[in-house]
């Protein structure tokens, strides 16, 4: 019988808790789900902290409900706000030529791990962006190989220890005894991309409604994150002041907006509201998102500009924030100089950008769960 396992998606305005198991040809069944909205964070601070317990218990309910099952044990993604990435070139001699076994890889590991003494951040996550051995040829799996030598570039990602010992203490006061944390955006990029397209450089631009996560990968690791003070929930505001209306309309009026059309002077969004219909320029409205939309992509270039990234580069969009609206990829597109796709899980009915960071966690842990022939692999991925 598949194992259950249990994730929870902090996000920056839900909190989504997902149950499932592995299904047929390596899918995922989610069997219950719990959301909860909430005040959410902004850098790195939460907005009501004293809500937070109540909101997680709440989507804890909602999804041991849905799913007619108790939660044992819970993995709680850790957002990429709350992680930074540190990666570290290692080199282990193997004293002759022979095979490279598991527990070479391990000590190549554990001498890139000196965070144990670290006052403010816990090693939760740790991944290859590539391994070389005698000839320096880039590999991703060395084990098996004949070397005299085994280096790697390791990816490590650390959690605050003020977001861990929040959530120590939240899962103390709810009963939950057995959980683990995992890197969000790892698990993301792992979860959204093949092999082969994370063996040259992948970036991705996750926007959630009040913060979005900038992410390089490459390998099985992340290479650099990067937080942006920027959501659809922006655009939202803007709209709310610049158009001086309530918060609700402005959220209507954000989901009909069609950037890649060009208005003339009488064309307008109509927003109907218990018979009363509510028009706006099309343009003026559209200049207000396109504001928004411009700083975020000058901000996403000065964040690149340190990365020395190849021209060949695969650039994605994916979250909740701006995904859906028409025109915003191709924007995106222009201003970056680049193409930018949509990135969305690959699962029937679960295909949606929003859901990427809550079906990566569970692909992710599902993983964790599987036979023992991964142990090595998988202790690796989850900091042990």
């Amino acid at each position: 019988m598949a194992q259950d396992v249990a994730i929870i998606d902090i996000g920056s305005a839900k909190i989504t808790v997902m149950i499932g198991s592995r299904g047929v040809n390596n899918t995922i069944c989610v069997k219950g789900t719990g959301e909860y909205e909430y005040a959410g964070y902004e850098d790195g601070e939460w907005y009501k902290p004293d809500e937070l317990i109540n909101a997680v218990d709440r989507a804890i309910s909602l999804a041991q409900t849905d799913a007619r099952t108790k939660i044992r044990h819970l993995y709680i993604g850790v957002p990429g706000q709350f992680t930074v990435t540190q990666c570290k070139e290692v080199t282990t001699a193997l004293n002759r030529k022979r095979k490279v076994t598991d527990a070479d890889v391990d000590e190549l590991y554990a001498q890139g791990d000196t965070f144990a003494d670290d006052p403010n951040y816990v090693l939760i996550n740790s991944q290859p962006i590539f391994y070389t051995l005698d000839d320096d040829r880039k590999l991703i799996q060395p084990v098996g190989l004949t070397a005299t030598k085994i280096s790697g570039f390791i990816s490590y990602i650390l959690a605050e220890k003020k977001f861990t010992d929040t959530f120590d203490h939240i899962m103390a006061e709810l009963g939950i005894e057995s959980f683990d944390y995992v890197s969000s955006i790892l698990a993301e990029s792992l979860f959204l991309f093949e092999d082969y397209v994370r063996d040259g450089y992948v970036v991705f631009l996750d926007v959630g409604y009040i913060v979005s996560d900038l992410v390089v990968a490459r390998g099985d690791g992340v290479l650099r994150q990067f937080s942006i003070p920027f959501g659809g929930g922006h655009i939202t505001k803007e709209l709310r002041d610049d158009l001086s209306i309530r918060f609700a309309l402005a959220e209507q009026l954000k989901r009909k907006v069609i950037l890649n059309l060009e208005f003339t002077d009488g064309d307008t969004y109509d927003i109907t509201n218990k018979d009363r219909v509510t028009s706006f320029s099309a343009r003026q409205v559209n200049d207000i998102v396109i504001s928004k939309l411009s700083k975020l992509s000058r901000t996403v270039l000065n964040c690149l500009t340190s990365c020395d990234l190849p021209p060949s580069t695969s650039f994605y969009l994916t979250g909740g924030g701006i995904s859906y609206m028409s025109g915003a990829k191709d924007y995106l597109s222009k201003k970056l100089n680049t193409h930018v796709e949509i990135a969305k899980p690959n699962l029937p009915q679960y295909n949606k950008p929003h859901l990427s960071t809550a079906l990566g966690l569970m692909d992710m842990v599902l993983g964790n769960e599987e036979p023992a022939q991964k142990k090595g692999f998988l202790a690796r991925l989850f900091g042990r």
